[in-house]
């Protein structure tokens, strides 16, 4: 016989409202039918079920009072609803007709093994994470959040069971509440152990735990303040429901639990007395107060938290959902019917940006997105589209972005110069409690299933690009630190903006050579758009007008310009249901047309780099970009919704694509940018006449050249300067001396490219005007690209020379001032100038 129990006990309390409860919530229970008790005793079966999920509004129709005190005083009555439950499962289930091996089976693991639960779903008091606090402790509130870090699952004791180390007496059932709890005392009256105790585990009662933390989301996020977060403990069968990017709605209530991690910050531990460096005992004096016991309740700091009940994704509009509303269905059905659904779509989205609907189209296309696959060798070919813009500033790129950001449901807007590479993928992070190592997700988990805005893109560090090099292409993203080896999803579409290297477009570069990006971060664009700020008077009086009315008007509605067809929530449901209703797919006659386009873009980017022209593909023409022409059709399906991707979607997708990847209209050269001052008047009779006719034929149009015929005198001439200035070094180093004079003459040059021009030439006209023609790319290319340098005799004197050597050098230097043109002066390539592919 226990000796505790001969012991007289005090009477416990009785918590008449928890009575009550209890009954009350017994009566509902007793209110289901024979499917709805079986289908309870089904799932308490099962290992990992212990929880049985009641649904509020239900429960408020049977006893509407008995529902608002659940809500009022939820943490209060718990275990009274966890013994009510307890209680209809030992009175009814002789009543139940079912299998009596099942019945046996329920009665043996679950009625004596398990510990019953009771969450609630369907609970309308939804309260915003920013207005928790102390007055909704207790109650049972809703409230929604992204998940931002996960913590790893273990075990919780709940219920312990100790066994004094002094006299073996068991104290059982011991309430633990989030942290180790021991007895006060030993139940044995004539034991006085008051600290060694022993934790029995098998009479010990554990649960699964998991703690993540959420964050405000950025539509409920007030401007200007910083988006607060909270701690979420989920048990039971809540574990791993979460996953960081992920907005759910938690429902249960808030409790308040110690700051344990704060006692471990320096500075907070209390001292009992300033150290005394004179007393003999100064190790007492050094020791302070130790522990949370000695601590004190007046230094130990608390924290809310949420103690979740059930959990759900967050309202997310579904295709049954929109169908079930008659008033959307026959919305939807209209804008289908819409024989100009594209254009009204694409100016419904962006009705404050004037212009640039090849831009709007690519976008609204990546809204929709392509139809993501899944090949035999477990392959994932992504389904999103990729989108960069590059272009002048106040070009609207930022405001694309914004614009996106608020109306796509699960967007991130986040920009490249404060981004990094942890930030934009995943962070391990050390908890502040435990110790261990958690990820916290970035921005493109943030982001999975939606749209990661990125601007200033090209600000970004290069370590920080290639981070994000795997979420582009086979979207996830691979962790292994601190011994976390992890893969994560990131099925995002990335819309990225970015600046010019010099600050305004240059169109007679590349884009390769206008933005700061690596070629492989380049191919993983699907389309790129340039946007170059040109004066145009047509232009300039829309854009101006469009900006006057918005700064001028307080709403859109007063404005026609800004009157559109369609609302931004009528879009959001038609993308919603196309994304998840269609699911296109290719025919035989797209299939053929789509490889003949891909054939014909790759044709001409060959032809070009054949003719030593230079490309005019803004990047090079590979799988990728036909991959991109795949999923750009298969968006335009969706966009109609139509289950077969037919020619002319590939043709309007190739349309899109050529309109991106081919470069902008590169200009012609101007020679007369530089004109290199000459001074005629010394110049020989001769030459003068030469002059005078050199001048009469090019009054013409000869001024401009194409930019191919520059970059291809330019590389003949480069290429020449090299070849001897490597002739000249093996000359030297056979005879055994030094290079007297570097470089070569601009005459010889000059009559070295006429040599090889001789099959263009038909006439002594032709001549003279090919003959300026090379003096001006000369000109150009020494005082303007800097690609030459031209060497006078100042510098010629700074190298080493012997006597005969000087004694050539000043004779060539008294031709030097006999030649006004600056034919013998010598040109060398610039060291740092790194020639053409082509």
């Amino acid at each position: 016989m226990d000796i505790a129990q001969q012991v007289p006990q005090h009477p416990r309390v009785r918590d008449v409202l928890a009575d009550q409860c209890q009954r009350l919530f017994f009566e509902y229970l007793e209110s289901f039918d024979d499917n709805e008790k079986k289908t309870m005793i089904d799932e308490l079966c099962q290992p990992q079920r212990s929880t049985v999920l009641i649904n509020y509004r239900h429960l408020s129709n049977f006893n509407d009072r008995l529902a608002r005190v659940i809500q009022d005083e939820y943490y209060r009555l718990l275990p009274a609803l966890s013994r009510g439950l307890k209680q209809f499962f030992r009175e009814h289930l002789p009543k139940i007709e079912m299998e009596a091996e099942k019945l046996e089976r329920f009665k043996r693991t679950v009625l004596s093994d398990k510990e019953l639960y009771v969450a609630f779903s369907d609970v309308q008091m939804r309260y915003k994470l920013r207005n928790l606090n102390t007055s909704k402790m207790g109650m049972l509130i809703r409230t929604t959040g992204q998940v931002i870090r996960t913590y790893p699952v273990h075990p919780e004791l709940i219920s312990a069971t100790f066994i004094c180390s002094d006299c073996q007496m068991v104290c059982p059932d011991v309430e633990q509440q989030f942290r180790f709890t021991q007895p006060l005392m030993c139940r044995n009256p004539v034991c006085n152990n008051r600290v060694h105790f022993a934790l029995d585990l098998t009479r010990s009662r554990f649960v699964d735990f998991q703690k993540v933390r959420i964050q405000e989301s950025q539509s409920e996020l007030p401007h200007g303040n910083i988006p607060r977060c909270l701690d979420i403990i989920m048990r039971n069968e809540c574990v791993e429901q979460a996953k960081p990017g992920d907005r759910c709605d938690f429902i249960g209530t808030l409790i308040v639990l110690p700051d344990v991690s704060q006692l471990s910050m320096p500075g907070v531990r209390s001292e009992s007395a300033q150290r005394s460096h004179g007393s003999d005992d100064k190790g007492y004096n050094a020791e302070g107060v130790r522990g949370l016991k000695a601590l004190g309740v007046r230094d130990l700091t608390y924290h809310l938290a949420f103690l979740a009940c059930h959990i759900t994704p967050a309202e997310q509009t579904n295709v049954d959902t929109l169908l079930s509303s008659d008033s959307k269905k026959k919305r939807i059905e209209t804008m289908m019917s819409d024989k100009n659904l594209f254009a009204n779509i694409r100016t419904s989205l962006f009705p404050t940006i004037y212009g640039n609907d090849e831009i709007k189209s690519g976008i609204l296309l990546m809204l929709f997105g392509g139809v993501p696959k899944r090949t035999m060798e477990k392959t994932t070919l992504r389904g999103d589209i990729n989108i960069c813009i590059v272009g002048d500033p106040s070009t609207a790129k930022s405001q694309f972005l914004k614009q996106v950001s608020e109306f796509s449901p699960r967007a991130v807007y986040t920009s490249g110069k404060a981004s990094t590479a942890a930030g934009l993928t995943a962070a391990v992070v050390k908890d502040e409690e435990s110790s261990e190592f958690v990820i916290e997700a970035g921005a493109l988990m943030l982001a999975d299933n939606g749209i990661c805005c990125i601007d200033e893109f090209d600000k970004m560090d290069p370590k920080d690009q290639v981070a994000i090099h795997e979420a582009m292409e086979q979207q996830t993203i691979s962790i292994t630190k601190a011994g976390i080896k992890a893969t994560l999803n990131a099925r995002t579409s990335i819309l990225a903006a970015a600046n010019p290297i010099a600050g305004r477009y240059d169109k007679s570069r590349s884009l390769r050579h206008n933005v700061n990006m690596s070629a492989p971060i380049m191919s993983r664009f699907d389309l790129f758009f340039i946007v170059i700020d040109e004066c145009n008077d047509v232009t300039d009086y829309n854009i101006a007008e469009r900006i006057i009315d918005l700064h001028t008007s307080g709403t859109r509605c007063s404005v026609p310009s800004l009157v559109t067809v369609y609302t931004f929530n009528e879009i959001r449901d038609y993308i919603t249901y196309a994304k998840a209703a269609v699911q296109p797919k290719l025919t035989p006659a797209a299939k053929e047309h789509i490889i003949t386009l891909y054939k014909q873009l790759r044709l001409r980017e060959t032809s070009s780099a054949s003719n030593g022209r230079v490309s005019s593909s803004s990047t090079p023409i590979t799988v990728r970009q036909l991959e991109s022409l795949i999923r750009l059709s298969e968006a335009i399906a969706k966009m109609y919704c139509q289950e077969d991707i037919d020619i002319q979607h590939v043709q309007e997708g190739y349309r899109l694509l050529s309109k991106a990847i081919i470069h902008v209209d590169q200009p012609d050269i101007d020679l007369n940018e530089y004109n290199r001052p000459t001074n005629t008047a010394t110049a020989p009779v001769a030459e003068e006449a030469m002059e005078e006719d050199i001048q009469e034929t090019t009054t013409k149009d000869d001024t401009k050249i194409s930019l191919d015929e520059y970059k291809r005198l330019t590389n003949m001439m480069v290429y020449q300067l090299r070849r001897m200035d490597e002739e000249q070094e093996a000359e030297s180093q056979a005879n055994g001396t030094n290079i007297v004079m570097p470089g070569v003459k601009r005459r010889i040059l000059i009559n070295w490219v006429l040599e090889q021009l001789a099959d263009e030439i038909n006439s002594l006209d032709e001549l003279a005007r090919k003959k300026a023609t090379l003096d001006k790319i000369i000109d150009r290319l020494v005082h303007v690209d800097e690609i030459l340098i031209q060497l006078d005799k100042r510098t010629v004197s700074q190298f080493g020379m012997t006597t005969e050597a000087k004694d050539g050098t000043n004779a060539e230097e008294e031709d030097e001032d006999e030649d006004p043109e600056g034919n013998n002066l010598y040109l060398i390539v610039h060291p740092n100038y790194v020639a053409d592919d082509q």
